[in-house]
């Protein structure tokens, strides 16, 4: 519980969540989603109720670093305990970076439509806040915001169009995230101790807001500040001096773990474990100094790197109330088909005139056939006004598009991620056995847009030759 005496006022009062900001189109989607909400509920049982959606996204953390997925480095009892009695997805892929992962998850389109800079989401954006919102649900979030904007391109508010919100990293917090955290909630930062845990405090808020509308659907969504750098120890660590960041990394997957327990066994205590969509993710792969034992090899994570190891990232649901648990599905999972799924989980209609990138998978967790995807695109420009490109977090803009096996990108360089995970040899284009999914992922490509459509085209222009950088 987060005490109104712990807070203090941001005096800038434009950070409140979205004042001033889309109020005409938000109250017009507002009014006939309410009208229309009225009209399907008339005929319903007055029973029937929507199912809650819980969304938990990892920060840093790739598929290598959970039990379920074959790890034995790493604790992670809650999350495979969730798996097995859920539905694991083995090829979930994220961008390589945290923001544009953001940002397709929360508008269900591709980056190549409507990214603009590192730490933007752009106003005029439909979000899956506004989704729930418009349906009635009860919504917050906690934890990672980084969507405010800057220089560059506008963003939105801590906590823009959520009825409540504690984050960290909205233009109005400092740098800590876990010990002594700086943390906003509701307009007002907190004075906390020095001995106080920020994903601790993300997580009561949540379970408070959680048991505060246990008796009407709710939307809670936990982009967690776990398990980026600084690699620190946890509370559960044994020694809570440590420096070794490989052991301190490893002790906070545990606790990101814990965390996902934590609010399995509340939803269960209210008695709404079979009414709740759960779903754990990650928003892209490990820190490349962190290293895991995974299939009697060795993964170095890629994060920002357009590798399998900066990219493949868990994906969890549970929704024993809805979906037969205890399977493992191999379709092809991008971040822009998390709004279109959970908008058919809870039987809502996108607004028309919102065109999406994504697919709903939710027919897959019911058991039926589903549209499963043939191809993954990606389209990664993270920090289009950056100086210089020399680097994977400043990489220059690229695309590309890829299927269980095969990655082609837009110039032309063909992959076999089988037998070349870390891209070292694209394949001839003479070579016969990649010529159907050279013309297929080709045929793919050629669909998107070629340059992102809210960047300037001078920046692509500007990153154009530089050569494609590299942790490893």
């Amino acid at each position: 519980m987060i005490s109104s005496r712990s807070r203090k006022m941001i005096r800038n009062p434009s950070s409140r969540r979205g004042q001033g900001r889309r109020y005409t189109r938000q109250f017009m989607r507002h009014a006939i989603a309410v009208c229309l909400l009225g009209i399907s509920l008339a005929g319903a049982d007055a029973s029937e109720r929507r199912p809650n959606v819980v969304l938990l996204m990892a920060d840093d953390v790739g598929y290598e670093c959970f039990g379920a997925y074959g790890s034995r480095q790493y604790s992670t009892p809650r999350l495979n305990r969730l798996a097995d009695g859920g539905v694991r997805f083995t090829n979930c892929y994220s961008t390589p970076l945290c923001t544009p992962s953001r940002v397709a998850l929360m508008t269900g389109m591709s980056n190549v439509r409507n990214y603009a800079d590192f730490g933007s989401l752009l106003p005029d954006q439909y979000t899956i806040t506004e989704l729930f919102r418009d349906a009635g649900y009860a919504t917050a979030v906690a934890g990672k915001w980084q969507l405010q904007g800057g220089q560059n391109a506008p963003g939105v508010p801590p906590g823009d169009g959520f009825d409540t919100y504690c984050l960290w990293n909205t233009g109005n917090t400092e740098g800590r995230r876990y010990w002594n955290p700086s943390i906003e909630c509701d307009g007002e930062i907190l004075e906390v101790r020095e001995d106080q845990y920020g994903p601790d405090i993300f997580t009561d808020f949540l379970l408070d807001f959680i048991s505060a509308n246990r008796d009407r659907p709710f939307f809670a969504y936990y982009p967690m500040a776990l398990v980026h750098s600084p690699f620190l120890p946890t509370p559960h660590s044994k020694k809570r001096e440590s420096e070794d960041e490989q052991r301190n990394f490893e002790d906070m997957v545990a606790y990101a773990d814990y965390i996902a327990g934590r609010f399995h066994d509340a939803l269960e205590a209210l008695g709404l474990v079979r009414s709740t969509v759960f779903i754990f993710t990650s928003d892209n792969g490990t820190h490349h100094r962190i290293d895991s034992s995974f299939g009697g090899t060795t993964i170095r994570g890629d994060k920002g790197a357009l590798t399998d190891a900066g990219t493949h990232v868990p994906l969890i649901v549970s929704a024993p109330g809805a979906i037969r648990g205890g399977r493992v599905i191999d379709d092809l999972i991008d971040f822009a088909d998390f709004l279109p799924t959970v908008a058919e989980a809870a039987g809502l209609a996108i607004p028309d005139g919102v065109a999406l990138d994504g697919i709903s998978f939710w027919d897959r967790l019911r058991g039926g056939p589903g549209n499963p995807r043939e191809w993954h695109y990606t389209y990664y420009f993270p920090r289009p006004f950056a100086a210089e490109f020399d680097n994977p977090y400043r990489h220059p803009e690229v695309a590309y598009v890829r299927d269980k096996r095969y990655k082609l990108y837009a110039d032309g360089q063909l992959f076999d991620l089988r037998s070349d995970p870390h891209e070292v040899s694209p394949l001839p284009p003479s070579d016969s056995a990649s010529a159907s999914a050279r013309r297929k992922l080709g045929t793919a490509l050629a669909t998107m847009p070629a340059s992102g459509a809210r960047i300037p085209s001078g920046r692509s222009a500007a990153s154009k030759g530089a050569p494609r950088p590299r942790w490893q």
